[in-house]
């Protein structure tokens, strides 16, 4: 049996001496700090001096409860989120989050805001998501026995969208300019929980990066050792800020002495985070251009990202589609076959072509079989002979 949730409040990341009781979770954000123009999220807190230290002892393995006492409580059945392989690839780690349940990273963020989702008594979830997030909050939701509204794009790749439905959710093509505004209605009208972000810039849940922590506890795990970069693909950067967390905390805890620099791989397209990192600001909107790497293109950044990036001594790095196809081409030719945007980490490592003081590790995050015109093509039968294949 697992032991409970050491989680006891809610702490604004704009001012952190602004705190919230643990429930119900802000999902829109620090009200006190946030303005119109920018929005500041808040992060659990935890009791750390209750923390076992013998919970870092045993080998990671699927169902992040395994690390229940530093989660927000988990009151949503597992699908065996967690404990994917970390694998080498040249003189890089690739951490392979497309062995989850739903193929992507989301499953380990979505376990936890469902949680909180049944936690409020809703009688569903609702996600803006054209990919991996809502494939991953329905079949959560699911597993939960909630409903799922996913207000997709009419642009989501065919196979995806089918995805999604599959779990049951009502999914609707909705134009992006009015899919938050539709969204924020379903919220304070149906009483469903958001899953997705409602403030100017990101904020999105307080609990959803608690869910990525796992990532740095199981990389610290496998390496023996925390390492000295990370890079992750990012649009919002809910992913970047829960794995530096994790590693924060183990230095927390005196497990480990320091804390890996952090990278921000964006593709080109847009890269909110760079141009906040670039001008000083808490946070960015920019304008976005037209990318294939639709998992991590957004215009709209939020500060999260900025803060792991900054205090890490890290750097946010711009890739291109062309530079993410290269990359994903060489994972395949070890064997993974990641999105276009899993492969925004190694194609940030390759183009930074920089050496590092210790293991570097790329966040890979869904399946290939999420892109844009996968399963679109045909392939005829041919009249192949033996002598074709000397």
């Amino acid at each position: 049996m697992n032991e409970p949730s050491l989680a006891v409040r809610q702490r604004s990341l704009g001012d952190p001496t602004i705190e919230y009781p643990l429930l119900p979770a802000l999902t829109r954000g620090c009200p006190k700090t946030s303005t119109d123009e920018i929005a500041y999220p808040a992060e659990v807190d935890y009791d750390y001096a209750r923390v076992d230290r013998n919970l870092f002892e045993q080998a990671p393995g699927p169902d992040i409860a395994r690390w229940a006492p530093l989660l927000p409580p988990l009151a949503a059945p597992t699908l065996g989120e967690g404990g994917t392989p970390l694998i080498a690839v040249g003189d890089v780690f690739v951490k392979d989050e497309s062995r989850n349940s739903t193929w992507s990273h989301k499953d380990r963020l979505n376990r936890v805001t469902v949680s909180a989702a049944l936690a409020a008594g809703a009688p569903g979830v609702v996600v803006a998501s054209s990919g991996n997030h809502g494939a991953s909050a329905a079949a959560y939701a699911a597993r939960a026995g909630l409903k799922a509204i996913v207000l997709a794009s009419a642009e989501s790749p065919p196979a995806v969208q089918e995805f999604v439905r599959a779990y049951g959710a009502q999914v609707v093509s909705v134009p992006v300019a009015e899919r938050w505004p539709l969204m924020r209605q379903i919220v304070d009208r149906l009483g469903y929980h958001p899953m997705s972000n409602l403030t100017v810039t990101h904020t999105g849940h307080a609990y959803g990066p608690e869910g990525y922590k796992t990532i740095a506890y199981e990389v610290f795990l496998q390496l023996g050792r925390v390492p000295a970069a990370v890079f992750c693909p990012t649009g919002y950067a809910e992913l970047l800020f829960g794995v530096w967390k994790g590693f924060r905390e183990l230095r927390l805890l005196g497990l480990a002495e320091s804390v890996p620099r952090m990278f921000s791989c964006e593709t080109a397209a847009g890269g909110p985070h760079a141009r906040a990192l670039a001008t000083g600001a808490p946070a960015a909107i920019v304008e976005l251009g037209r990318s294939d790497a639709y998992g991590i293109a957004g215009p709209v950044g939020g500060y999260r990202g900025v803060l792991a990036v900054r205090d890490s001594g890290g750097e946010a790095v711009l890739v291109t589609d062309d530079e993410m196809r290269a990359a994903q081409r060489a994972l395949a030719d070890q064997g993974l076959w990641q999105e276009l945007s899993g492969a925004a980490g190694l194609a940030a490592v390759r183009k930074l072509g920089r050496d590092f003081d210790g293991p570097v590790v790329c966040v890979g995050t869904s399946s290939g079989f999420k892109d844009v015109g996968v399963g679109q093509r045909t392939f005829p039968a041919e009249h192949p002979t033996v002598d074709d294949f000397r």
